[in-house]
C-alpha cells in the first residue's frame, strides 16, 4: 500500500468555495459550491493543517454567522449557534453520521471534537430541516476525514506549550487495489486554569479520539464503505455551593464519551443513484465531585436511510425515507435513584427534492420533508430556492426555508428533587425564515453578501417560580426573531497564499409571552468579524487568524435576583509559522489568544490568557 500525505487532501482553495468544492449538505445530493442554493463555508484541509488549531470549533468561529460560548477553559461545555438559534439548533454531522449527543440535551459535543481527525469542515447556514429535520433549524455542520478511495498518505504531530499542554496524533490513508483504509488518533491535554478566575486550584481537561475508515470500489459506479468515531474527554470545573448555590472554587469534574459507526452503500446506475446506510451512536456522561460519583446519563440513537435520485434533462428528483430511534437513561446516586429514568422515542420520516436547471440563468431547489413522530404531532416542514445567474462571475440566491427542533428529553423528562421537573407536554419548536444574497468572482477576488431573517415559534424556555425556588420548562407564547447580514471577502493570487474576512451583524430578540416587549438574546454578540491569512513560500508556512466579537448580554444567576449584564468586547488572535527542516519533516510555533486578551464567552467563567506552544509535524507520501 503506498501513501500520501493525509493534510494534502484538499485540494480546494479553502474558505472561498472555488468551483470545484463540493457542498455535502446543501442539498440531498452533494452540489458544487456555485450551484448551492444556500450559503455556506467549506474549511478545506489545507487551512486546518496551516492554522494547527487543536479543535474544531477554534476553526468554525471564522466562519460567517456562527457565535461561539465556551463556560470557562478548553475542554469545558461549549456551545455553537448559527445565526442566533439556540445551541441545539445546529446538527452536526461527522461521516455522515448524526453527532448530537442525545444524552447531553441534543447538543453537538464540540469540546470533544479535535481538528487533527479532519480534513474538512463545511456549515451551512439556515434551516435545513426540509433536508435534515429535527436539531437543523439553525443550520448543519458536517466534518469528514480523509477519503481513502483518493488519499495516500501518513502524518503525525507533537506539541508541547503554555498551561502544561500537550498534543499528539497520528493520520494516515492508503488504498490496495479496490480497497482503500484511513483513520486517524490523538491525544490532547492542558493543566488548564481556575475556571472562576479568583486563583484557586487549576480546572484541566484531557481529550482522545479515533476513527477508522474503510471504502471499497466493488465495480464502476458502486462503492460499499463503514467509518467508525470514539471521542472521550475528561474535564474540571468549577460548580456550585451546596449551601449558598453560588459558583464556588470546587473539585467537579465529567467525564464524557461518544462512540459511533455507519455503514453504506452508494451506486450509480445509469441516470439513478442509489444509496442506503444505518448508523448508530452512543454517548455516556458521568459527573462527580471530587472522587465521589454524582450522577450519569446515557443514550443512543439508531439511523436507517435508504434514497433514490435519478435525472431527468436538467430535472433531479430525490426521494428519501429514514427511520430514528433514540433511547435516554438516567442514574444518580445523590438523591438515591430519585432521578433515576429510561425514556425511548422514535420517529419516520419522508424527504422529497425537485432541483431543476431550466437554463444556465435560472435554477430552482424545492424540498420537503414529513416527520412522523412517536412522542409529538407530526411536521411537515419545506425549504425553496431560486439561484439567478445574470452574467460571468455573478450569483444572486434566496431560500425560504423551515426548521424544527425535538424538546430534548431533559426538557421532557428531567427532575431534579425540590429544584426542577421538565415538562412532557412540550411541542417542538419550529422556524420560519428567509435569506437573500449575492456573489461575485473574478480571478483571485471573490466577494458576497447576504441578509437574512427568522422567526422562532414555540421557543422551548425556562421557568422560574420565585416562591418555591423550583423551575421547569414550557413553549414560550410569544415569537422570537433572529435577523441580520452577513459580508464576506475572499483574495487568493495563488496556491500559496490566502486571505478571507467576513462581518456578520445579528439582531437576535426573543419574546417568552405574546405581546410583550422583545428582549435581546443572551450569548450572541450584535457584531462580529473574522480574519484568516495563510501562505507558504519555500520552506516556511505561516497561518493567523482574528475573530472579533462585539458585546453581548448575558444573565448572572449568582445574583438575586437574576441580573442582565453585558460582557464585554474582545479579540481572540492566533498565529502559527512553521519551517520544514528537512523534506517531511517541519517545526512549527504558535501562539493562542496572541494579543492576551482578557474575555469571558459565559458570565463568571474565565478563558485562558496568550499560551505559546511548538512542536513538530512529520509527512510521509507518494
Amino acid at each position: 500500500m503506498s501513501f500520501l500525505i493525509l493534510s494534502l487532501l484538499s485540494a480546494a482553495a479553502p474558505l472561498a468555495a472555488p468551483e470545484e468544492t463540493i457542498i455535502v449538505t446543501a442539498s440531498r445530493v452533494p452540489v458544487d459550491a456555485d450551484e448551492a442554493p444556500v450559503s455556506a463555508t467549506v474549511i478545506g484541509g489545507e487551512t486546518l493543517d496551516t492554522l494547527a488549531l487543536p479543535l474544531a470549533v477554534d476553526v468554525l468561529r471564522l466562519t460567517p454567522g456562527v457565535s461561539v460560548a465556551q463556560s470557562g477553559p478548553r475542554g469545558s461545555q461549549t456551545q455553537l449557534r448559527i445565526r442566533g438559534a439556540e445551541a441545539n439548533h445546529t446538527l452536526l454531522f461527522v461521516d455522515g453520521i448524526r453527532f448530537n449527543d442525545p444524552a447531553a440535551g441534543n447538543e453537538a459535543r464540540f469540546e470533544l471534537l479535535a481538528a487533527d481527525a479532519l480534513s474538512r469542515l463545511e456549515v451551512v447556514r439556515g434551516p435545513q430541516s426540509a433536508l435534515w429535520g429535527s436539531e437543523a433549524l439553525g443550520g448543519v455542520v458536517a466534518v469528514t476525514g480523509a477519503d481513502p478511495l483518493r488519499d495516500r498518505g501518513i502524518s503525525a504531530l507533537g506539541e508541547y506549550g503554555g498551561l502544561d499542554s500537550a498534543r499528539l496524533s497520528g493520520q494516515f490513508a492508503g488504498r490496495s487495489g479496490a480497497i482503500g483504509l484511513s483513520g486517524s488518533a490523538g491525544w490532547i491535554r492542558s493543566d488548564g486554569i481556575d475556571s472562576l478566575g479568583g486563583g484557586g486550584e487549576r480546572d484541566g481537561f484531557e481529550n482522545r479520539h479515533a476513527s477508522l475508515k474503510a471504502v471499497a470500489a466493488v465495480r464502476d459506479g458502486v462503492e460499499v464503505g463503514a467509518v467508525g468515531h470514539w471521542l472521550e474527554g475528561e474535564s474540571e470545573y468549577d460548580g456550585y455551593d451546596p449551601v449558598t448555590f453560588l459558583r464556588a472554587d470546587t473539585l467537579d469534574a465529567t467525564r464524557n464519551r461518544l462512540g459511533a459507526v455507519r455503514g453504506w452503500a452508494d451506486a450509480k446506475l445509469g441516470a439513478w443513484d442509489l444509496g442506503a446506510e444505518a448508523s448508530y451512536l452512543s454517548s455516556t456522561n458521568r459527573n462527580r465531585l471530587g472522587a465521589a460519583p454524582l450522577n450519569r446519563t446515557a443514550g443512543e440513537r439508531l439511523t436507517l436511510g435508504a434514497q433514490a435520485s435519478r435525472v431527468f434533462g436538467g430535472h433531479r428528483l430525490t426521494a428519501a425515507v429514514e427511520r430514528q430511534t433514540e433511547d435516554f437513561r438516567a442514574r444518580d446516586q445523590v438523591y438515591f435513584g430519585g432521578t433515576d429514568q429510561d425514556r425511548e422515542r422514535s420517529l419516520t420520516a419522508f424527504v422529497g427534492e425537485w432541483r431543476a436547471e431550466w437554463s444556465d440563468v435560472f435554477t430552482t431547489d424545492i424540498a420537503v420533508r414529513h416527520d412522523s413522530f412517536s412522542a409529538f404531532a407530526d411536521a411537515t416542514t419545506l425549504r425553496a430556492s431560486v439561484l439567478v445567474r445574470p452574467a460571468e462571475g455573478w450569483r444572486l440566491h434566496a431560500t425560504y426555508g423551515e426548521g424544527i427542533a425535538q424538546p430534548t428529553f431533559y426538557d421532557l423528562y428531567g427532575f431534579f428533587p425540590g429544584s426542577f421537573a421538565g415538562n412532557p407536554a412540550l411541542k417542538p419548536e419550529s422556524s420560519r425564515g428567509f435569506e437573500a444574497g449575492v456573489r461575485w468572482e473574478s480571478g483571485p477576488w471573490s466577494a458576497g453578501a447576504t441578509a437574512f431573517s427568522n422567526r422562532l415559534k414555540d421557543e422551548i424556555v425556562d421557568l422560574f417560580d420565585p416562591a418555591t425556588f423550583t423551575s421547569s420548562t414550557a413553549n414560550a407564547a410569544g415569537r422570537s426573531r433572529r435577523r441580520g447580514g452577513e459580508l464576506d471577502a475572499t483574495w487568493r493570487p495563488s496556491e500559496a497564499v490566502l486571505v478571507s474576512a467576513n462581518y456578520t451583524f445579528l439582531d437576535g430578540e426573543e419574546r417568552q409571552v405574546a405581546g410583550a416587549a422583545l428582549v435581546r438574546e443572551v450569548r450572541r454578540p450584535r457584531h462580529s468579524a473574522n480574519l484568516l491569512a495563510t501562505g507558504t513560500h519555500g520552506r516556511f508556512s505561516w497561518g493567523a487568524s482574528g475573530a472579533w466579537v462585539g458585546k453581548r448580554a448575558d444573565v448572572d444567576f449568582d445574583q438575586l435576583p437574576a441580573k442582565r449584564v453585558i460582557l464585554d468586547e474582545y479579540l481572540l488572535a492566533s498565529l502559527r509559522v512553521g519551517f520544514e527542516v528537512v523534506k517531511g519533516v517541519e517545526a512549527f510555533a504558535r501562539a493562542e489568544n496572541a494579543f492576551d486578551a482578557h474575555y469571558q464567552d459565559a458570565v463568571r467563567y474565565a478563558t485562558a490568557g496568550r499560551s505559546v506552544h511548538a512542536g513538530l509535524r512529520l509527512r510521509f507520501g507518494a
